[in-house]
């Protein structure tokens, strides 16, 4: 496999893989950190999803700065090592007990990522450039993409394993180790990098990087202060009078506002020949923010899912196998407390008093009651942030298939153009939310739980819309995109995935405020099925754009 690729891919993919499996290690016992009463922040629901709405909205922010400064200043080989060494750096302090510390081990990984992440797929793609192995790109990029996807898969069970037997900061150092053992793999490589990881300066036509200071980040941080010390009307519904529903939310809108308005006048300034391409790639940036908000809920609202409705007992064979490799950790049931919660799981009642609940999370509440175990039984229960393995297995599984679908289809001339493939993308992923609206129904809205193939099967068709739409964007950015502006409209993909991200935590930050759950999937639909039904109808124009371009 590897003798027909440059000698560099094989560093570049193990290096991939363990900075995923660090970052993915993170986010799927993240907001379960944030919640946990006892080891964790005690954080509710909203308080979590919200955080980790922001968090994400910024790590998928900061590659676009990142990319630029190793285009003119750094390079990618030590762009590349300093985002790894920030990143593992922030995924050992986030497991120490500290708000603050909690802040700074964000950062750490929001600033490591932006270098990290745009910068080692560049320079894989600098060695496909030349004449020797440019027929191979496809096929080396589809490599380097299963890195990740093996480094997401595996990450999970050491997770659980960890978290299990020495707690939250054990896990998170793990993550760390994974990051620091790719930055040592990818230095390992450096003899291979000689002749790609050249910086290209300031070329002709590019924007001065002090005008993107001037003209997009400071405004960005002043609108993003404003944001946060505005307030809007105070309500019953809303007495800390925010104006988008926290004090986050608000500075990230706020902070978006200037960078959307320079996006803007890249389309009303652009030359005649170049306004539609500019345009184009303007009205997919906004399309896909949906696909983003409902797909990013895999690491909060479908995490809570798992955690709180899904059956996660395990038995017999499963559950020696579970135990002796640390993925399934026994829980006691006691009749008494069960009786002391209401329904938002997080709370109990005493004298009339609301207070937290001690004991989060109580797995026994939405069981039926013939299946309750006797007083004082214990059972064994997979941990819940195995559940972020299934869609990486999806996409392991699935993306040998996708391709070899369009590869038929390009043989009998039939492939779609790139613009309908992201169209038939947002249908499938709108089509996959029906899944949770069954479970709902089926689990009798949450009071009683379901079988773990209802996300299995959610997660199975996202994934097909995800094949279809997240490389398609990336390629038709590269496509259409004027050559002067290219890393400035790549930084408009990442921009859209961004603030998907931020209304992917507001989303889910409003879960416990709908009764019946199916409400909530049925939202998401909504916003998916809106979103492709702009995508078909801008198709047309899309398409033509394309056809001008000589590409499809």
């Amino acid at each position: 496999m590897w003798s027909k690729h440059p000698k560099a891919l094989p560093y570049l993919f193990l290096s991939e893989m363990w900075e995923r499996f660090g970052y993915y290690l993170m986010i799927g016992i993240f907001t379960l950190y944030l919640k946990d009463v006892e080891a964790g922040f005690a954080m509710t629901e909203k308080e979590a999803s919200d955080l980790y709405g922001t968090f994400i909205a910024l790590v998928f922010l900061t590659p676009f700065i990142g990319g630029l400064v190793a285009d003119r200043y750094f390079g990618y080989r030590k762009s590349i090592i300093i985002g790894g060494l920030l990143m593992g750096a922030g995924y050992f302090l986030m497991g120490v007990h500290s708000v603050t510390m909690l802040y700074v081990a964000m950062t750490l990984v929001i600033v490591g990522n932006g270098f990290f992440k745009p910068n080692i797929s560049t320079l894989l793609g600098n060695f496909y450039s030349n004449d020797q192995y440019r027929d191979k790109k496809d096929e080396g990029y589809n490599i380097f993409y299963m890195g990740i996807n093996v480094g997401a898969f595996i990450c999970n069970f050491f997770g659980a394993a960890l978290q299990i037997m020495l707690g939250w900061q054990y896990a998170f150092m793990a993550a760390g180790v994974g990051m620091f053992i790719g930055v040592i793999v990818f230095m390992l490589g450096t003899k291979h990098y000689a002749g790609y990881d050249q910086k290209k300066g300031t070329q002709p036509g590019d924007m001065p990087f002090y005008k993107i200071v001037l003209f997009i980040l400071v405004p960005s941080v002043v609108f993003g202060v404003i944001g946060w010390l505005l307030k809007g009307v105070a309500s019953a519904s809303n007495p800390d009078s925010y104006i988008f529903g926290s004090d986050s939310t608000d500075a990230f809108i706020f902070a978006c506002i200037p960078v959307i308005f320079f996006y803007t006048s890249l389309y009303v300034k652009a030359k005649a020949d170049e306004k539609r391409p500019i345009g184009a790639l303007l009205a997919i940036f906004g399309v896909v923010i949906l696909f983003w908000a409902v797909f990013k809920l895999n690491g909060s609202a479908l995490t809570t899912w798992a955690d709180r409705y899904t059956d996660r007992e395990v038995t017999g064979t499963t559950e020696s196998a579970f135990s002796s490799l640390k993925l399934a950790k026994e829980v006691e049931f006691k009749k008494d407390s069960v009786e002391l919660y209401d329904d938002q799981f997080r709370l109990q009642k005493q004298d009339g008093v609301v207070q937290k609940e001690v004991n989060y999370p109580l797995y026994f509440r939405n069981v039926k009651p013939e299946e309750k175990p006797s007083e004082g039984a214990k059972v064994s229960l997979w941990a819940t942030n195995l559940s972020q393995s299934i869609n990486p297995g999806w996409v392991i599984i699935l993306t040998p298939l996708v391709v070899a679908f369009f590869t038929y289809l390009r043989s009998r001339g039939k492939e779609p153009s790139t613009p309908t493939k992201i169209a038939f993308g947002l249908l499938i992923s709108a089509l996959s939310v029906l899944v949770m609206v069954a479970a709902v129904k089926i689990g009798a809205n949450g009071t009683e739980k379901v079988s773990v193939w209802w996300l299995v099967a959610n997660y199975g068709i996202i994934t097909i819309g995800e094949l279809f739409l997240s490389p398609m964007g990336l390629s038709i950015v590269s496509k259409l995109s004027p050559t002067n502006i290219t890393s400035l409209m790549m930084g408009g993909w990442f921009l859209s995935t961004s603030i998907g991200n931020k209304l992917s935590g507001v989303l889910a930050s409003m879960w416990d405020s709908y009764e019946d759950k199916s409400h909530f999937f049925w939202v998401n639909f909504g916003l998916l099925m809106f979103a492709t039904l702009l995508m078909f109808a801008l198709l047309k124009q899309l398409n033509k754009v394309m056809a001008e371009k000589g590409i499809k």
